[in-house]
């Protein structure tokens, strides 16, 4: 439902996820084998929507944020470290289209905002002390009775690290989900993502091509549609083809419901 835009009105919606890696990737693929490392990840993200009565340009006005809390734990070489608070905070806006019943798509724009706790040299930081933007484009075909896919396609654009005077590379990504609707409110299916590094880092102490992330994901998915405006979804994801970044697996969780 990425891709689809509810009726006029204020949404809520509520996201949770937990992940765990226990190895570290180097640019081939192979494992490092860093003694002792595991990261053990899990946020609670609320996130509003308001969709206003509004067009532009042919298209339903929305405006969203999200505003994870975060606890965060790293191990790595007989080190550890956790710290938990609020996140680096998400803000967007973007236009919704329905080109039928079924198929239905955004594209927006959204912004990255460091609000979360950084000290530079820690093993656990959850915010990244850096800007980005992203502009996004999504589709979704909706069928209750039969198939259904969502892409979310994204290129974050990111700024400049001030306490290291580093810059990470910009990234594109796609999130995927096909699935099947039961006809009973329930569909089964499958989704993940991909997501690549596509400039070289620059700042302080970077390598042309030496840090370039990329990987992947797929796992089950599940979701209910209650028919009355709210619904949940349910995912477990397993990481793969990793390079330059740790490799582990996810569980994600989403209510939607209106306000």
């Amino acid at each position: 439902m990425s891709g689809a835009l509810p009726p006029p009105g204020t949404y809520g919606m509520l996201f949770a996820n937990s992940y765990t890696a226990d190895r570290v990737n180097d640019g081939s693929g192979n494992n490092l084998n860093v003694p002792g490392f595991k990261v053990n990840a899990n946020v609670i993200a609320p996130r509003f929507v308001w969709r206003p009565d509004a067009k532009l340009w042919g298209g339903d006005v929305v405006a969203h944020v999200i505003a994870p809390l975060v606890n965060l734990s790293v191990s790595a070489a007989g080190h550890s470290q956790t710290k938990t608070g609020l996140g680096d905070l998400t803000v967007g806006v973007g236009l919704g289209y329905h080109h039928s019943a079924n198929l239905h798509s955004v594209i927006g724009l959204d912004a990255f905002l460091p609000t979360g706790r950084y000290t530079k040299g820690d093993l656990a930081n959850i915010g990244r002390n850096y800007y980005a933007i992203e502009p996004v484009y999504a589709v979704s075909y909706v069928d209750p009775n039969g198939f259904n896919g969502d892409i979310k396609m994204g290129y974050i654009i990111n700024r400049r690290n001030s306490a290291t005077d580093y810059k990470s590379g910009n990234e594109f990504h796609f999130d995927y989900g096909v699935g099947y609707g039961l006809g009973n409110g329930w569909t089964v299916g499958v989704g993940g993502y991909y997501r690549t590094q596509v400039t070289d880092d620059s700042g302080s102490g970077a390598t042309a091509g030496a840090n370039k992330y990329r990987g992947m994901a797929i796992g089950p998915n599940l979701k209910y549609d209650s028919g009355k405006g709210w619904f949940l979804t349910a995912k477990y994801q397993f990481e793969g083809n990793v390079k330059n970044g740790a490799q582990g697996n996810a569980l994600w969780l989403k209510a939607v419901f209106p306000l």
